[in-house]
């Protein structure tokens, strides 16, 4: 065979935005429903990086009938005279060249959101069109782009139909882009409302002053969001429900060139630590630099208080930070130039000269807010509830060591009760835990016991939610859990000895179910939230029905597929409704619910944390009336019964 040569001519030069079409995964991560709603995020967070900037005070999202989306800010207009080196307008610079905008030095924007100077030019790139509408200096203008083949066959990403030129004349300022995301790279998806309406909501909390709407013409909804509390108002959101010991967030700022920092916290009863921090608006998940500064100057200020003002004795130990912390929602939102993140995701902030930053000026603000008499008594609040604390803390490690003790000696009663995977390679292997022995051994016969465990739940777990974790393990199913994965729980979770790559939930599709469900979700999110963040947590969906005939026999796994399948079987049909997994027998198990080929997995993720947290404690707390609130406005009582509309034929 002989050799292909390999020359210059061979270099493909992607020109323009060709490259974001031809790889977008690269610029938005997927060409999914997040990698669409990217779209959206790029523009807004243009839009929020003028008026945290100063420019600017209201914007507006809008969701129109055709499917595309508007986002419209009144700042200060993106820059409409011509470029002195390209030769075109800013805004045709802006949304046809990649790393080009006005974030790349400090001069124009102190801190931006939009690092890396792509998001106008990648929304334009992967839109069928996209139009901006520019109001600045009396004068209204007016660019549009569009994406097209070519009678070559050569596709043309985000190419302007005509420069920019002036339409009209207008006493507004700011910018106004509608774009219809391409449905070649993102197929039949639309926007969803509710998610963009919770990230707007939470973006008016980080932006004080800040008034952001969303529109959707579609449904005819809309919201509308104000905090002038801003992240102090956050917190107090993120507590309803709670029992709160303060009366109100302890709130700090400060800032100098390169940093802007504010604070906000509270305690309520319960008894672990909530954590929010964000970094230009970004939600940073996994922490970082300046959640590190703040924990260890908050450790240092309240030991120092403690011992100034003989909480703690000479003899006396200091309290450790997750004894201060045991209680706390703390929301932390800072803006800084030249931000670093590790990995890809932007969830985690890097730069060391924010833990310094963060560190200083928490130690200097909250020693000068407890040495004040008016709120001094707020240290002590916190210190009754860390001495608290810290004694659970010695009960828990009591209880630990008789853990591991016990599952050294005993295995920890999973003898008999969890049927192992025989395989050692973590990343194949999965665990089941599923409710109830009837279906626990059917799921053990039906398995594919190389790489499958299953553990079956005796009983119901303990809610969590407001437990001390000595009270979280003293509970036996979920001791057996803790067990049967390996890690430890809370401040010792350890994800290298997690002998499971997946950990699958299996319950039964009725209420019950959804409840074991909703309890050790709680229990991962409170005590193991790692496990979540990595990955590794998923739901395992039962089927609803079998419709069968004959040599056909289809499983469906809602309402919505019934039908389809119904008229797939054709007349004579057989409809099964399940009650639960112990109706089936070992071989439709496999066959509906454990096979890889087959089967439907929900992978749990936290994309929103504070709202997640929101939800657990709606859903898992005593506050019965935000319970029955929620109910009320997503429940749908209209629903009609398929089964029994099915079966009437």
């Amino acid at each position: 065979m002989a050799e292909k040569t390999y020359d210059s001519k061979d270099i493909v030069v992607l020109e323009g935005l060709d490259a974001v079409r031809l790889r977008p995964g690269m610029y938005i991560g997927t060409t999914g429903s997040k990698g669409m709603h990217h779209l959206l995020w790029e523009i807004v967070d243009n839009a929020i990086d003028e008026i945290s900037n100063g420019y600017g005070d209201t914007i507006t999202i809008t969701l129109n009938t055709d499917g595309s989306a508007t986002v419209e800010d009144n700042g200060r207009g993106i820059p409409v005279d011509n470029h002195p080196t390209l030769h075109k307008s800013g805004v045709e610079v802006v949304y046809t060249t990649l790393h080009a905008g006005g974030k790349f030095n400090n001069s124009n924007y102190k801190f931006s959101g939009g690092l890396h100077g792509v998001g106008a030019s990648v929304t334009n790139a992967l839109s069928k069109w996209c139009n901006v509408t520019v109001y600045k200096g009396g004068k209204e203008y007016e660019i549009k782009f569009h994406s097209f083949v070519d009678e070559a066959g050569k596709m043309h990403s985000g190419v302007p139909i005509a420069p920019l030129k002036q339409v009209g004349t207008t006493k507004k300022t700011g910018t106004k882009v509608t774009f219809l995301p391409d449905s070649e790279m993102f197929g039949a998806l639309t926007f969803n409302y509710e998610n963009i309406s919770r990230r707007a909501k939470e973006l008016a909390f980080l932006n004080k002053g800040l008034r952001i709407a969303v529109v959707d013409e579609r449904e005819h909804l809309e919201e509308s969001y104000h905090y002038e509390g801003g992240i102090a108002d956050y917190v107090n959101y993120l507590v309803e429900g709670k029992t709160k010991l303060l009366p109100k967030p302890v709130f700090f700022h400060g800032e100098d060139k390169n940093f802007d920092l504010e604070v906000a916290f509270t305690y309520t009863d319960s008894y672990t630590e909530n954590a929010f921090s964000f970094v230009n608006n970004i939600p940073t998940i996994e922490g970082g630099t300046h959640e590190t500064g703040f924990k260890s100057a908050f450790t240092k200020v309240m030991n120092d208080y403690a011992r100034s003002n003989n909480f703690l004795k000479e003899k006396e130990a200091n309290l450790l930070g997750e004894d201060f912390r045991e209680g706390i929602t703390v929301v932390l939102n800072i803006k800084m130039n030249n931000v670093q993140f590790e990995g890809q995701t932007k969830t985690k902030l890097g730069n060391p000269e924010a833990k310094t930053f963060v560190e200083n000026l928490t130690i200097k603000e909250l020693s000068k807010f407890f040495e004040d008499k008016k709120t001094g008594a707020i240290a002590e609040v916190i210190i009754n509830k860390a001495k608290g604390a810290a004694k659970v803390r010695e009960a828990a490690k009591k209880a630990k060591e008789l853990t591991r003790a016990k599952n050294n000696a005993e295995n920890f009663n999973l003898v008999g009760k969890l049927a192992a995977a025989t395989s050692r390679n973590r990343e194949l292997s999965e665990l089941f835990i599923v409710e109830g022995d009837s279906a626990g051994g059917s799921a053990k016969q039906g398995r594919d016991r190389r790489f499958q465990a299953i553990l079956p739940l005796r009983g119901k777990p303990l809610n969590a939610e407001k437990k001390r974790i000595d009270q979280v393990l003293a509970n036996e199913e979920i001791r057996t859990i803790i067990s049967a994965l390996n890690t430890g729980i809370g401040e010792d979770i350890d994800l290298t000895s997690l002998r499971y790559n997946k950990v699958i939930i299996l319950s039964d599709a009725d209420q019950d179910g959804a409840h074991i469900r909703a309890i050790l979700l709680t229990f991962f999110y409170r005590y193991m939230k790692e496990l979540i963040n990595d990955g590794h947590v998923y739901i395992g969906l039962p089927p609803l029905y079998k419709v069968s005939k004959k040599d056909f026999v289809e499983y469906v796994y809602s309402d919505n597929e019934l039908p389809d399948a119904i008229a797939r079987a054709g007349k004579g049909y057989d409809l099964q409704r399940y009650k639960g997994l112990g109706e089936m027998n070992p071989d439709q198990l496999w066959d509906t619910t454990m096979d890889p080929d087959k089967r439907m997995l929900i992978q749990v993720s936290i994309e929103d944390a504070a709202e997640a947290e929101k939800m657990v404690t709606t859903w898992m707390g005593d506050d019965i009336d935000a319970r029955k609130a929620y109910i009320s406005m997503h429940a749908n009582f209209d629903k009609e019964d398929e089964f029994y509309k099915n079966f009437k034929k």
